[in-house]
């Protein structure tokens, strides 16, 4: 299937040590509640948790992975959460366990943006148009 022309993405995986630990961070984080994806048989040791998703509306989803061949660290696929503003999931993320590396700024006519270091060292984004 080839990649659609706007909005190509369909999926983000964030690669995690400590699931327990990466689920407390984003779910105090971005004020959301992560699900249970069952694994088919065959794919070893490998556990995933969902965040939300809607069908109807716009964007894409992921999930924290925990598995043997892929681990977290910074300098990789950066992933940017959409927010109403920022600057709210910034002051949540030391109080959740992780780290601002650079505070909201702006980006002109694209908005703003923070970034942070989640709890199992990956550089994660926050955007906002406000």
């Amino acid at each position: 299937m080839a990649a659609q022309a706007n909005n190509p993405f369909a999926w983000v995986e964030i690669y995690v040590d400590d699931m327990s630990r990466a689920q407390k961070f984003y779910e105090k984080l971005l004020q959301i509640k992560l699900s249970e994806m069952p694994m088919p048989d065959g794919l070893g040791e490998m556990q995933m948790l969902c965040f939300p998703w809607e069908e109807s509306a716009m964007g894409i989803s992921g999930a924290l992975v925990k598995m043997d061949n892929m681990g977290p660290g910074a300098g990789g696929t950066m992933v940017y959460f959409a927010c109403e503003d920022c600057s709210v999931e910034e002051a949540r993320a030391e109080a959740a366990g992780g780290k601002v590396l650079q505070a909201k700024m702006s980006l002109g006519e694209h908005g703003f943006c923070s970034v942070l270091m989640d709890t199992e060292g990956n550089t994660i984004g926050l955007h906002s148009m406000r």
